[in-house]
């Protein structure tokens, strides 16, 4: 049923019938873009012997930029085909526990109630049992079933369906193996934050660097377990890194050394970096590129420090004036994109920013409202390094630019990520908070002052920026590791599809 490109782009296996993969993202951007990019992958590695179709629903809590959001993927991937699944009516939350409502939580049951929508669509993909002109002219029939992580209770979709299912993780690897363990350890309530946990592949994690919501044998904890308990029972997991990034982590997955009750790992495929080439031009200008990009081109090179925080990243207005402050006094030039604060809705600058900033900052920096295309600004000549909040996409598209990161993780698993790459990959340093999250103007001032100067360790921790930057290239390339990786994918899809 597959064409597998083999490292010098020959046909090493051929069949006559053309079969569709499935993916479904869930919801939201950050998990969106990853399967895009998978299905661009897919496209590619298997010759164009693969359908691929992406299947979506919007978010519960609402999304304005749902709609838009669909409208730009259809127009750039042309050759994937797009599924909007009927917004479902999830289930009512339960009667008792403190964090029943939490979002994750309801986003959890939501998604679930999701199934009965994706079990209808995968049946209208199924083959025909007669040779009807209606089934001639159905697409071709679903062959295998690619879910995030969130979307773990469509295995029973799959399973009822006899659809092989495989599990995209778009963070690390050794995110993976934190997240195989957890049944192991939590809930860890009673340890306190400084607490060591014990997991295998990865640095020393303090329970303070986890989840919140997790140490609690609560709502949140709960759902985390069965999430997890699920991942072994599908046919193989793709992950969003490559080898050379995470190798302690990538080996003890595949020594079995981390589902916590001793079943076996799906087999493992590191096929990352899942970035996109960029090419946004929202808020542009006559040239089609966004003013920042322009500014961009009037500044020195690698002299740049880009602060970009993710599209739920927000911060008090008293945050929001130290960071000012901070890269007030650093005297280095930077790109700021600045988001209202919870709760506020604002569009002038002057307005969320010390009286006087954007004027006294004129020239040397630039704050831009909401977002910025953040692929095309690392990838920039002037990019010298990144504020970031650790979320895996954004943290890849650093290292596959090859710049130092200052680590500022704000929610979610992005403590975890921030471990990793200042511990593990070395690829970055940490902006210290006070107990309460809190980041000074000192500390914004005193971190990019450094990695952007001249001491031997920020000169060592670019070098090795750029050395992961040429890694992560290499993996992607033909004879790559994460090239590799695809094309064992596709040999797998193939062995299943007798079954099918």
């Amino acid at each position: 049923m597959f064409v597998v490109v083999g490292r010098r782009g020959e046909a090493i296996m051929e069949r006559k019938k053309k079969t569709t993969v499935v993916l479904y993202p869930g919801v939201g951007v950050g998990h969106l873009s990853p399967m895009l990019e998978l299905a661009k992958n897919l496209l590619r590695h298997s010759g164009g012997a693969v359908d691929v179709a992406v299947v979506l629903v919007e978010s519960p809590f609402g999304d304005p930029g749902f709609a838009a959001a669909v409208a730009r993927a259809r127009s750039s991937h042309t050759s994937v085909s797009f599924h909007v699944l009927p917004t479902p009516t999830p289930p009512p939350p339960p009667a008792s526990g403190d964090d029943d409502d939490h979002h994750v939580v309801e986003l959890f049951r939501y998604l679930r109630a999701t199934n009965a929508p994706l079990r209808d669509l995968l049946r209208s993909l199924l083959p025909s049992p007669s040779p009807s002109s209606a089934a001639a002219s159905r697409p071709p029939h679903a062959h295998a079933l690619v879910l995030d992580m969130f979307c773990a209770h469509a295995l029973d979709v799959a399973d009822e369906l006899s659809i092989p299912a495989y599990f995209l993780f778009a963070s690390g690897a050794a995110g993976l193996a934190v997240f195989l363990a957890l049944p192991g350890v939590l809930p860890f309530r009673d340890l306190g934050d400084d607490a060591i946990l014990p997991f295998a592949g990865v640095p020393p994690i303090k329970a303070s660097d986890l989840p919140p919501g997790l140490a609690d044998d609560g709502a949140l904890c709960q759902a985390s377990l069965r999430l997890a308990a699920r991942v072994p029972d599908a046919r193989g997991i793709l992950v969003n890194t490559f080898e050379a990034l995470e190798p302690p982590a990538v080996q003890a997955l595949r020594d079995g050394l981390c589902v916590h009750d001793g079943r076996p790992t799906p087999p493992v495929y590191c096929v990352g970096p899942l970035v996109s080439p960029g090419g946004a031009a929202a808020a542009a200008g006559d040239d089609g590129r966004h003013e920042c990009l322009r500014w961009m081109d009037a500044q020195p090179e690698r002299s740049v420090v880009f602060l970009c925080f993710g599209s739920l990243g927000t911060f008090p207005w008293t945050q929001l004036a130290e960071i000012a402050a901070g890269l007030e006094s650093s005297g280095e030039r930077f790109l700021w994109v600045v988001r209202s604060p919870p709760g506020e809705q604002s569009d002038d600058l002057d307005e969320l920013l010390p009286a006087g900033f954007m004027e006294r900052t004129k020239g040397r920096g630039l704050a831009v409202k909401s977002w910025a295309p953040q692929v095309e600004v690392l990838r920039h000549r002037a990019a010298g390094a990144f504020v970031t909040h650790c979320g895996w996409n954004s943290t890849l598209e650093g290292v596959a630019a090859g710049l130092p990161l200052l680590c500022w993780p704000l929610y979610a698993e992005q403590g975890l990520n921030k471990v990793f790459v200042v511990e593990e990959m070395r690829l970055g340093v940490e902006m210290a908070k006070d107990g309460e999250g809190f980041v000074s103007a000192e500390e914004v001032e005193k971190k990019v002052r450094w990695v952007m100067g001249d001491s031997d360790g920020a000169r060592e921790l670019r070098e090795r920026a750029a050395a992961a930057r040429d890694k992560a290239a290499e993996a992607l390339a033909e004879g790559g590791t994460s090239q590799a990786a695809f094309v064992e994918f596709i040999k797998d899809l193939e062995a299943s599809s007798n079954n099918v």
